[in-house]
């Protein structure tokens, strides 16, 4: 077996698709390298980048979600900043072309989303940014590539053969990667087409190509380019307040507001001592019904866990998933309280689910609260104050203030930035003292 392996693989470095990955290879041998975000010494390989960048965007479940489900961004931002950074200095890529690239990779994930009705559910057996996620992120790059239609089909075609991910690892450290592999992957696709690697240029249209995915999968002609309408133009995304799965959201604000009638009805303290049982409609989906999460990625996928947070404090937040708040005694109290009811009329959809929690008094009395729509969903979108709140908050936990209103000023005026490595230099932590000179604005 050895030595048939090694003579077989020694006479494969004279075939053509051989030679084609290893020119494609180079890239990791070469000088090019891309930026770690939130790190100013330490940089690697535009693919690597890709990987590390992608991880961390869903490393907590706080990256924005849409309709049909799927987590959009994650899995095409970091690839196309890292791949921005790989061309040379004399070929600067405008924030324009990163846009465009980006709105590519968005559009592409929710075309074929829509091929299937299966897709608009909250999934059952795989992660969808794992297909869709790596499909729009081959799409995004070759788009900043600037392939040609044959190069853009077969990376489309190399990019389905990475697809896929159990959704088993759900609520694990494994999750994450899901969103890093996909924009490593689609990026690698797109690096290998460029190289006139080539796959099946159907892979779109047929059962056994995007079909072996989504059992319904009927693909459609799109319009044409007079006609045509971008879906984020009429499908905006819902942006998370707090980093947990998105049904989880509904929970929150149900619970919150029973918690104000309990607390107006009991001198303003929550009457722990006094609650006999806690139930909460939601739909059913399994992996997000997690009684006695252990960890803060079961308590990210956990409906129990995020209603009797909500009750207890009033709200959540990022400290909500620490290992102190998990394990608190009066949390696991009311956590053995606790019960998920699923009503036939609330559909595992993030478009049309509800949440109710009713709190039962040993008195006999009950307090509920029922939300249709959460503070951050597409129908009832964050202020432009709220999701900028929402990024400081976060980025000031790796960056100084410099840097984040750098990325903030920057993002703004994204279509009139000349070189888009004024991103990537806030994105490593460099100073913004000189944001006024150093953002090239047309």
């Amino acid at each position: 077996m050895i030595l048939d392996t090694l003579g077989v693989g020694l006479l494969g470095t004279s075939t053509e698709v051989y030679h084609k990955v290893k020119q494609y290879s180079k890239i990791y041998s070469s000088d090019i390298s891309s930026t770690i975000w939130g790190h100013l010494d330490f940089r690697l390989p535009p693919l690597y980048a890709a990987f590390v960048n992608g991880v961390a965007v869903h490393s907590m479940d706080f990256d924005d979600t849409w309709h049909p489900a799927t987590h959009p961004s994650g899995a095409v931002l970091p690839a196309v900043i890292a791949l921005s950074e790989a061309f040379p200095q004399k070929k600067k890529i405008s924030g324009l072309d990163l846009l465009l690239a980006f709105n590519v990779g968005i559009e592409v994930q929710g075309r074929l989303l829509r091929f299937s009705n299966e897709a608009r559910n909250i999934p059952k057996r795989f992660h969808p940014p794992t297909v869709v996620g790596t499909m729009g992120s081959a799409a995004a790059c070759a788009k900043l590539l600037a392939l040609d239609q044959a190069k853009c089909k077969n990376a489309l075609a190399i990019a389905a053969s990475y697809a896929g991910a159990p959704l088993a690892n759900a609520a694990t450290q494994t999750k994450p990667l899901h969103i890093g592999n996909a924009a490593k992957h689609g990026l690698e696709a797109a690096c290998l087409a460029s190289q006139d690697l080539q796959g099946n240029k159907q892979i779109l249209d047929m059962e056994s190509g995007m079909g072996a995915f989504y059992t319904d999968y009927s693909p459609q002609s799109l319009p044409t380019l007079q006609s045509y309408a971008w879906l984020l133009d009429q499908q905006d995304v819902a942006i998370k307040r707090f980093p947990a799965h998105l049904g989880t959201h509904w929970v929150a604000d149900a619970a919150s507001s029973a918690r104000r009638k309990l607390v107006e009805s009991s001198d303003h303290v929550l009457p722990l001592d006094k609650i006999e049982k806690v139930i909460v409609k939601v739909p059913e989906v399994k992996y997000v019904n997690r009684p006695n999460p252990n960890s803060e990625h079961e308590a990210r996928h956990s409906f129990q866990f995020v209603a009797c947070s909500a009750l207890l404090d009033g709200s959540m937040s990022v400290q909500s998933f620490a290992s102190e708040n998990i394990h608190r005694p009066a949390l696991r109290e009311l956590l053995c309280k606790t019960q998920l009811e699923h009503p036939t009329d609330n559909k595992p959809s993030f478009e049309s689910l509800y949440c109710e929690v009713t709190v039962v008094l040993q008195d006999g009395n009950t307090i509920s609260d029922r939300c249709d729509t959460f503070y951050g969903h597409w129908r009832k979108p964050l202020e432009k104050e709220d999701l900028e709140k929402k990024f400081q908050s976060n980025a000031s936990e790796v960056l100084p203030p410099e840097a984040t209103e750098g990325i903030i000023e920057t993002v703004y005026n994204l279509e009139k930035v000349k070189d888009c490595s004024i991103l990537s230099m806030f994105l490593s932590g460099q100073s913004a003292r000189a944001l006024s000179e150093k953002l090239r604005l047309l």
